[in-house]
């Protein structure tokens, strides 16, 4: 008995460091799975379901082994004029990582932690971050989002007024 309590004692512990890394591979894999934004070209594309919630992709610059792009549904928040919920993510096509920079559910990141965050505090908020993505990306996938229902669109991107 004293062998087998020992034996559990020796299992290492997933820091939240660890475990926020792990979040960026599960993001990218739903995401490239989703909507194979590293085969996309800049621009604005819109993914629609038939439930009247269009899901806007804005992909806003792809580079050798990135891609930025925001999710949003493109529901104006009244107050300050921003897509809520919205989502900025950068994809590390390289690392199979996908990052979740900053979303905008309601209010602003330096509104919620402040300009000079502790790291912990950092690290919490980006693992909160990056949470909210994976569920949403999963309940893109269960409403039937997809590479399929992903079109181009002409309206012209404005990410630099909200980035």
């Amino acid at each position: 008995m004293a062998q087998a309590i020992s034996t559990v004692a020796h299992i290492p512990k997933l820091s939240r460091f660890g475990w926020l890394m792990a979040l960026y591979a599960e993001n990218y894999a739903h995401l490239v799975r989703l909507f194979a934004p590293g085969d996309l070209a800049p621009g604005r594309y819109v993914s629609s379901v038939g439930d009247g919630l269009d899901l806007y992709v804005d992909v806003i610059e792809t580079h050798r082994y990135t891609v930025e792009l925001r999710l949003t549904y493109g529901i104006v928040d009244p107050v300050t004029g921003e897509p809520d919920p919205s989502a900025f993510v950068r994809l590390y096509r390289d690392a199979r990582q996908a990052e979740a920079t900053h979303c905008y559910v309601g209010r602003r990141w330096q509104d919620v932690i402040g300009m000079f965050p502790p790291p912990a505090e950092l690290i919490g908020h980006r693992v909160r971050m990056n949470t909210f993505l994976g569920k949403w990306l999963e309940y893109l996938a269960e409403q039937g989002h997809g590479v399929a229902t992903l079109h181009p669109t002409a309206v012209e991107l404005d990410c630099e007024a909200t980035a």
